[in-house]
């Protein structure tokens, strides 16, 4: 009885470690798109003096994500991060307050269209 569980334990961290493995190119991928998102934040607060919202909410997402995948890969957790668990979501912001573009006045239209 002593020999399967052994062979259980084994065969359950040689899983692990392929599903670290996996997670380790994960990892350095979303370390490539965050410094692309960071970037594009650099860029656009320069150009517009706030940064954007949108890039704000997936850069913090996108964080969290990668402090899943460490927790995974550290065991510190036996929870797998996305695609197995939902996508983290992305917190208030604590920094600046993000641009924003007031919508744009619509024109009134006619009932009729004019020929």
């Amino acid at each position: 009885m002593s020999e399967e569980r052994e062979d259980l334990q084994r065969e359950h961290i040689l899983l692990r470690v392929l599903w670290m493995l996996i997670f380790v190119v994960v990892w350095q991928l979303a370390e490539l798109v965050l410094g692309a998102v960071v970037l594009l934040q650099l860029g656009y607060r320069a150009f517009y003096g706030a940064p954007n919202g949108g890039l704000m909410a997936f850069g913090d997402s996108l964080s969290q994500y990668l402090a899943q995948i460490g927790r995974f890969g550290t065991f510190n957790t036996e929870e797998k991060p996305w695609p197995f668990a939902d996508w983290p979501a992305a917190r208030a912001p604590e920094g600046e307050t993000p641009h924003s573009v007031p919508p744009a006045a619509h024109p009134v239209r006619d009932e009729e269209p004019k020929l």
